[in-house]
């Protein structure tokens, strides 16, 4: 029970790695409110919290609005009096050759994956600071090395990596604590309805496949509550690679 008495505002709450955050949290006691752009899957979220007996509010907005942050951070502070940890999760990802990137996917993409972390940190800091908080940013193992096909997503996983290092040097001289995890392939839908080409070069790709198979959402949940929790009290500034072994060489 490291949450009892902690708030979350989990984003991407109602699938994946998102739902499996705020189930984890909540299950140690974290009032949580669950952010999706989906309203029936984030609710549903919160109906499997509610069932265990944990506490979640759900919210439905999209995080590429800049505006969205601040509501979302503030309906959490007024539910549930205080924001102890914010999980920037939510994500867009799916393959395409660099030559037929449209201009509507990559603002997509960055709205979501760059503009949403963002500004959802901006918004929590004040809050955080208050509390002495934390924030754990999903960025990925395409943030860490050049991926084929993956262009854009891995520029974007590449700024959650920096957002990640730039706030823990601002932030360095107070108490909030920033981090990030970089997972590989996890069992998700995004990863089950993800696209690519039907051209691809597959031995492109080998090399960031993994040989270890892919990660669970509640593997990577697991890394989350502990970097989220006192139990990493001394961890700031830091990209923990969740990947089984697909960055180590």
């Amino acid at each position: 029970m490291r949450f009892t008495g902690k708030v979350a505002l989990v984003t991407g709450a109602g699938s994946g790695i998102g739902r499996a955050v705020a189930v984890r949290l909540a299950s140690e006691g974290a009032a949580v409110l669950g952010h999706d752009l989906n309203a029936d899957s984030v609710e549903g979220t919160a109906k499997l919290v509610a069932d265990a007996g944990g506490r979640m509010q759900a919210r439905v907005g999209d995080v590429a609005d800049p505006a969205e942050g601040a509501a979302a951070v503030a309906q959490c502070v007024e539910a549930f009096g205080a924001l102890d940890v914010l999980g920037n999760i939510a994500g867009v990802a799916w393959g395409e050759h660099v030559t037929e990137v449209t201009v509507e996917g990559y603002r997509r993409m960055m709205g979501t994956n760059v503009d949403g972390y963002f500004f959802f940190a901006q918004a929590a800091i004040p809050h955080l600071i208050a509390t002495g908080g934390n924030i754990v940013n999903i960025a990925s193992n395409a943030g860490l090395m050049g991926q084929a096909y993956t262009v854009v997503y891995c520029m974007t996983k590449g700024a959650v990596v920096q957002l990640t290092r730039a706030l823990a040097m601002e932030l360095m001289k107070t108490p909030v604590r920033v981090n990030a995890i970089a997972p590989a392939g996890t069992n998700t839908n995004l990863v089950a309805t993800y696209t690519m080409p039907g051209d691809v070069e597959w031995d492109l790709m080998g090399r960031y496949t993994g040989m270890r198979g892919m990660n669970s959402a509640e593997d990577v949940a697991n890394v989350f509550a502990f970097l989220a929790s006192d139990d990493a009290a001394s961890i700031h500034g830091a990209v923990i690679s969740a990947d089984r072994g697909v960055t180590a060489g």
